[in-house]
């Protein structure tokens, strides 16, 4: 544990280098060149090297994963301090001190518990202060702003930082640090080019709430990690970069659906119709439900720096999200009754086939798309409609879920199965869900 604690240590002070980036400049790449070269030629045995070796190293007789790292940091270093480069100092510090730091902090809570929530938990906490951190550092050496009105931002970019890390790190091997330090300094510097509008009231309500129902979601067996940090970074993006109405509804999604799967779960494994892992939703699962959303409410933020208009993207989200909540509630719910029929022909099927409804689970799935509309489009002192229009807007995403419920029944009678899986068919139908949305507006 030791021998943990003083590698993790040397990756986050390797990762701390980035916050010289703005002083060193051109040279930003050359601290990490020099890390990666003496661990490449220097450190090839003694106790340097089982201090630092990862798994795998140590059959090759090289420090693979520290020198990946570094060379990862020298890239983006070069990046960064390019004449006119495109990738923020900021992007850089937030994504490798998220990712270094990250590490150590997983590293001490991993001396006194070995339960996942705990260390991913420390991995976040200690991955965002630091990263806040490094920000606030490199912008003090550029002499851009460090005050009321932009540690919400880089509270924001922080937090994003690291759980995006946490994220990735869940997905690929933990190793692979480097991989996860690029992707996240790219993920950051896209939030930092929307130039998002973040309060102090937004930042202590979205933080706490997404990090407490991702809690909920994985005691109760509802998301694995992967699937809660999936959540929790959709739920943080869509209340940042659209506002309290798109958190609101898309929460609604997550919590109810998740309970849905669990609602009966024994009665339902019995009948074959059970959501898989013992209904705990993965990254692939919330992603199959929510990409076309989140791809929504990214192009909501970007709406303005693209000059096109932005009420199309609300109702791509709501259309999007009220599909989801239909087709979840249909499954979860209609599984539970005897005599499904196959939506192309209404004969009797077998629980459990492709593309079999009951009117049932075409009725939750009614409910479900009304929830979501009601949401989308109601207004109120701090709730932001979604989807502007009143009772027409809310109608148009209902008329949107439903018809996504019926294309995800369509194609998992006509060609789910060898040819496409179901995650294929939930993202298709929450695409066609947002489309009919959007053309519903554009009608109207």
């Amino acid at each position: 544990m030791i021998r943990r604690l003083r590698r993790a240590s040397i990756f986050a002070a390797v990762a701390a280098i980035a916050v010289l980036a703005p002083a060193l400049d051109t040279a930003a790449a050359v601290p990490f060149f020099a890390v990666a070269g003496a661990a490449f030629f220097g450190v090839r045995d003694g106790e340097w090297f089982e201090t630092l070796a990862l798994p795998g190293d140590r059959e090759a007789e090289r420090l693979y994963g520290l020198v990946s790292f570094a060379l990862a940091g020298a890239g983006l270093a070069l990046f960064a301090s390019l004449p006119r480069a495109p990738l923020p100092y900021e992007a850089f510090a937030a994504a490798t001190l998220a990712v270094g730091v990250g590490r150590l902090g997983r590293t001490v809570v991993s001396r006194r518990t070995t339960d996942e929530f705990p260390l991913v938990a420390g991995y976040v906490v200690a991955g965002t202060a630091a990263a806040l951190v490094g920000q606030a550092g490199v912008r003090l050496q550029t002499g851009a702003p460090v005050d009321g009105a932009t540690v919400p931002l880089l509270v924001f970019l922080a937090a994003a930082a690291a759980l995006t890390a946490a994220l990735v790190r869940s997905l690929v091997f933990s190793r692979d640090a480097h991989i996860t330090t690029i992707l996240v300094a790219f993920v950051t510097w896209g939030f930092l080019a929307l130039e998002p509008t973040v309060g102090v009231a937004l930042i202590l309500v979205a933080l706490p709430v997404t990090g407490a129902l991702g809690y909920v979601s994985f005691a109760i067996g509802t998301a694995s990690v992967a699937g809660m940090l999936t959540g929790v970074v959709s739920a943080l993006l869509a209340a940042v970069l659209g506002g309290v109405g798109w958190f609101a509804t898309l929460m609604a999604f997550y919590a109810i659906g998740g309970l849905a799967s669990k609602y009966r779960f024994d009665e339902k494994a019995a009948r074959g119709v059970a959501q898989e892992n013992e209904g705990a939703r993965g990254t692939g699962n919330v992603l199959a439900n929510s990409a076309v959303a989140l791809a929504a409410v990214v192009g909501y933020a970007a709406a303005p720096h693209l000059a096109v208009p932005a009420a199309p993207l609300g109702f791509a989200f709501a259309g999007a999200t009220a599909t989801a909540m239909a087709d979840t509630l249909s499954s979860e719910i209609g599984g539970l009754f005897d005599g499904p029929r196959l939506v192309t022909t209404l004969r009797r099927v077998e629980p459990g086939t492709d593309g079999a409804i009951t009117w049932q689970g075409e009725l939750a799935g009614l409910a479900g798309a009304l929830l979501v509309g009601l949401l989308a489009a109601a207004g109120a002192p701090v709730l932001d409609p979604v989807t502007p229009g009143g009772v027409a807007a809310g109608g148009a995403v209902v008329a949107a879920g439903v018809a996504g419920m019926t294309v995800d029944s369509l194609l998992g009678a006509l060609i789910e199965g060898d040819r496409i899986g179901n995650q294929t068919v939930n993202f298709l139908a929450t695409l066609a869900g947002a489309a009919v949305a959007v053309a519903l507006w554009g009608v109207a």
